[in-house]
């Protein structure tokens, strides 16, 4: 009788533990607290300039597209360009690069493995500061200062010790005895690449394609380094609504949102393999 008792203490009319209730309206304050800053950003890209720069903040206003149009209208399409093109051109290469690396390191260990893969997550330690003179002499020096492919080697070199490193991790899932079979029917090293290596692990190259591009799109300290005007990238040019005259508060949320759309779209449209590929071998 005390047994049901205390059962029907724990559940409400409706037939939900309360904790599991309590636990949910949790979980959705801390999605909340999270997300508003970026809902915040999307209502200060609808409002007019003194609109934005009210104090107090304007909760009611009449939404408008003006500032979108502005931003459009300007500069911004370059730059916007230019990160695409540096941030997908930086991906593509630490796939084609890391895959054959994450391949030997996990299917074809040597000796020296375990010190090669130190080496590469410990380039990772190196404080962007300790590598900027380095490279912008040597950028210098060949007349890469403002050049976007410049900047795209720049951006595979921050993100390939991370690409290896994750591919590796996806590839020790996959059973040896495959590679086993392939090596005995004549299948070379592109044919193992192509035909069992891809395929299964796509969702983790999924997962490392997208990781790299967020890094990549998200990147300003080399970028306003090492650009000015003709390969200046959109973190770059998002700086631009900060001067002496103030800061235009309604512009730079318009220009955040449209920067922030492909990686939003990138990863909704990719949330699936994500996931899956974040998940590999956690369960055995």
């Amino acid at each position: 009788m005390s047994a049901n008792a205390t059962r029907a203490n724990a559940m409400p009319a409706g037939g939900f533990p309360t904790s599991k209730v309590l636990w949910s309206v949790v979980g959705w304050l801390v999605v909340f607290v999270f997300f508003f800053p970026v809902l915040w950003m999307w209502l200060e890209a609808l409002k007019t300039e003194p609109q934005a720069a009210s104090s107090p903040p304007t909760v009611f206003f009449v939404p408008t597209l003006l500032e979108f149009q502005e931003v459009m209208s300007g500069d911004f399409p370059p730059f916007f360009i230019n990160s695409a093109i540096a941030s997908v051109g930086s991906t593509l290469l630490v796939l084609v690069l890391g895959l054959p690396a994450a391949y030997a390191l996990a299917i074809r260990p040597v000796k020296r493995t375990q010190d090669v893969l130190f080496f590469f997550i410990s380039t990772r330690f190196l404080p962007f500061a300790a590598s900027l003179v380095p490279l912008y002499l040597l950028a210098r020096d060949l007349h890469l200062l403002d050049n976007i492919i410049a900047l795209t080697l720049i951006y595979t070199t921050i993100n390939l010790p991370l690409g290896v490193w994750l591919l590796r991790s996806f590839l020790l899932e996959i059973p040896h005895d495959l590679f086993e079979a392939a090596q005995v029917d004549g299948a070379s090293f592109l044919t193992e690449l192509v035909r069992i290596v891809v395929p299964l692990i796509a969702p983790g190259i999924a997962a490392t394609s997208l990781i790299c591009l967020i890094f990549s799109w998200n990147e300003f300290f080399y970028a306003v380094n090492f650009t000015s005007s003709v390969a200046a990238t959109a973190p770059v040019f998002l700086v631009g609504f900060i001067s002496g005259r103030g800061l235009f508060y309604a512009k730079l949320a318009a220009a955040a949102t449209l920067a922030s759309l492909p990686v939003l779209l990138a990863g909704w449209i990719a949330q699936k393999q994500l996931i899956r590929g974040l998940t590999m071998g956690a369960v055995k």
